[in-house]
């Protein structure tokens, strides 16, 4: 089975090729390798795989000097006719589109960046899949389409028509993007609502790295809310089993769906939403408490108010994941976050 992994030079979409790999799969990685954040780390982790940046050329498939299963791409999403044409000769049984312009905050000073890779990029893949007759597309979408939602576990048939930042409209913009190609075209597709997932070889501006550098450095963190967000946070390796486990399980057509009782998260097309979270939501104040046990050192907290576009809290419900694979993710904080302090610590040799 041949697997298109968008983003493989990004966080979640690093660990699903190891994931795949594992499992037998062969698998295309693709990525733009964007400046959003520093792209030594990207590089780092293409090359964890056998990819030598320094002959990355645009556009040229390079096969990995340690994985024979494995090979990379150097391209834009928002590029349609390249992508279009390369997923048609390549012949893809699946695909999971993890590429996206990350970040909340972001979102709100540099909006066209959300449009071209997370609109533009992801009507490419679907053009993509549409004409290769991919066998199943898995998309990652965010818990921020849950925007003012207050009622909690969020559940996937729960309204999600009230954002709080561009990102989370992008990614509710892609739910619907792909429900109309699986109703049109018979494309089978699964988004994949994940909550905060954290891990090894994370981002460099998610709040555990933010963290982690300043308190080895001795500098004040910014907690805000002054601690008392709520979170579902979900290690990386939980995030990539279910995927792996869905893969092979596309959405079927809901005999039940009723159009005068319509169930969000399911429809008459081959097409679903899921959520993907530890189901056990933590103070941020004992998330830092985690993260200042694993580092042996305590942080200087710097109590702040809330960020424009931040939810209070978020809770996932998982039973449909769960129904599905047999699978829920239960990784604790204690445990993840454990991994990812080792991980930093033989990366920075700190």
């Amino acid at each position: 089975m041949k697997v298109l992994i968008t983003g493989t030079a990004g966080f979640i979409g690093w660990h699903l090729t190891n994931e795949l790999l594992a499992a037998g799969f062969e698998v295309v990685g693709l990525d733009v390798i964007n400046d959003y954040y520093d792209i030594n780390i990207k590089y780092a982790r293409l090359a964890e795989h056998g990819i030598n940046h320094g002959a990355l050329l645009y556009q040229e498939l390079q096969r990995s000097n340690k994985l024979s299963s494995y090979s990379f791409v150097k391209a834009d999403l928002a590029d349609y006719d390249f992508i279009v044409e390369f997923m048609i000769q390549q012949k893809f049984d699946f695909v999971v589109n993890l590429a996206a312009q990350a970040g909340v905050r972001y979102s709100i000073d540099n909006p066209r960046a959300y449009t071209h890779s997370n609109i533009d990029g992801f009507l490419s893949i679907l053009e993509g899949a549409k004409h290769s007759q991919v066998k199943h597309l898995i998309y990652a979408s965010t818990s921020s389409v849950y925007g003012l939602n207050t009622q909690m576990p969020l559940l996937e048939n729960m309204p999600t028509e009230h954002p709080m930042a561009l990102y989370a409209a992008t990614k509710k913009a892609n739910e619907m993007m792909a429900h109309s190609y699986s109703h049109l075209f018979d494309l089978p597709t699964t988004g994949l609502r994940f909550f905060t997932v954290y891990g090894p070889w994370g981002r460099p501006d998610m709040a555990l790295f933010l963290f982690a550098d300043a308190i080895q450095a001795n500098k004040p963190i910014k907690v805000f809310n002054h601690g008392n967000m709520v979170r579902d946070f979900t290690y990386v390796g939980d995030i990539v089993k279910s995927i792996r486990l869905l893969l092979e399980k596309p959405p079927v057509r809901n005999a039940k769906w009723n159009a005068n009782e319509p169930d969000i998260a399911t429809s008459s097309a081959p097409y679903r939403v899921l959520n993907i979270g530890n189901s056990y939501p933590v103070m941020l104040n004992e998330y830092i408490g985690a993260l200042e046990q694993a580092i042996g050192k305590k942080a200087i907290r710097e109590m702040m108010g809330m960020q424009p576009g931040d939810v209070p809290a978020t809770h996932a419900n998982t039973q449909a994941l769960e129904a599905i694979t047999g699978f829920r993710p239960s990784t604790t904080i204690q445990e993840g976050i454990k991994l990812f302090v080792d991980w930093y610590k033989a990366y920075f040799n700190k």
